[in-house]
């Protein structure tokens, strides 16, 4: 089974251009589901049933997993055997039956002003890492890019005359621009900093960590919680939360969806409109607390 999961993941970056974090998602999913059939006694695809996909997600669920999880877990499996029955690997697709719990979808989560400003102000010293950790911190909520995109960013993605970013992936190329704190914290670090941390002094990496090598997405969450605790703030900030806030503060002061939507890289819009959701909420809460017949 463990070769037919390779090969899996092999035709899907080849025919579908997976990233990298999809395909690491199908194969711990997939490994988890081996496990489980393993105990079982089950190591032949053909022998899998579907009873034992529904014990399997029934068992999941049993471990509180939550519903978002078991939901991707479900979708690892009928992408799965999906292609099996493509390839002719198997005669049915036994994971059609399998059904996807349903989600709650909750307003994702919004650092104030106040907490931006002072989870920014942390790294204030002149230690190349806290010159390196501001500059990434502000460039973070300064353009609301992922945290990959952020850790993977070369130096000739950045246009320091124009305060802009590029960002390319399979099928398409965005611009973002960023602003002068940013722009300020990019060009201290950029002025020496950076080449000093490098191991590879060849290298196109914008963000090295201490060692001189590419920081891990792992690295850089353990530098914001270290920062958020440091700030004194005591909700769970994440790098994913900058990128909401980001968000949500453009359209607060009037950014429009489809400018905020070009900036994040959401191929759809209705992505992007949680946020004017939001926004809306918020004016209604304004409105009751203020207007005296609210």
């Amino acid at each position: 089974m463990e070769q037919s999961i390779q090969n899996f993941i092999a035709y899907m970056h080849e025919t579908k251009d997976t990233s990298a974090n999809t395909e690491m998602s199908y194969r711990r999913d997939l490994m988890k589901v081996v496990k489980f059939l393993n105990r079982r006694g089950i190591s032949k695809i053909q022998s899998i049933t579907e009873a034992d996909l529904k014990d399997y997600i029934a068992d999941l669920t049993s471990q509180g997993f939550k519903a978002a999880t078991i939901s991707r877990n479900i979708a690892s499996l009928k992408a799965f055997f999906h292609y099996l029955k493509a390839q002719g690997i198997v005669e049915q697709d036994i994971s059609m039956s399998l059904h996807a719990p349903k989600i709650e979808k909750k307003a994702p989560e919004i650092m104030t002003q106040e907490e931006i400003n002072a989870l920014l102000a942390q790294p204030s010293g002149n230690t190349p890492k806290e010159i390196r950790d501001k500059a990434m911190l502000e460039l973070l909520y300064a353009t609301g890019i992922r945290v990959t995109e952020l850790i993977t960013l070369k130096v000739e993605d950045v246009n320091m005359s124009n305060s802009t970013i590029v960002l390319k992936d399979a099928k398409k190329t965005r611009t973002v621009p960023f602003g002068r704190p940013a722009h300020d914290a990019l060009s201290r670090y950029l002025d020496g900093t950076r080449e000093n941390m490098l191991e590879d002094k060849t290298s196109e990496v914008l963000f090295a960590n201490c060692s001189g090598q590419t920081m891990s997405r792992q690295g850089f969450w353990k530098l914001i919680k270290y920062y958020t605790r440091k700030a004194g703030i005591e909700a769970d900030i994440t790098p994913h939360t900058l990128r909401h806030s980001f968000a949500a503060h453009l359209v607060e002061n009037g950014a429009d969806l489809k400018s905020v939507q070009e900036m994040l890289g959401h191929s759809d819009i209705s992505t992007t409109q949680i946020y004017a959701h939001m926004n809306q909420n918020h004016l209604r809460e304004v409105y009751s607390k203020a207007h005296p017949r609210g």
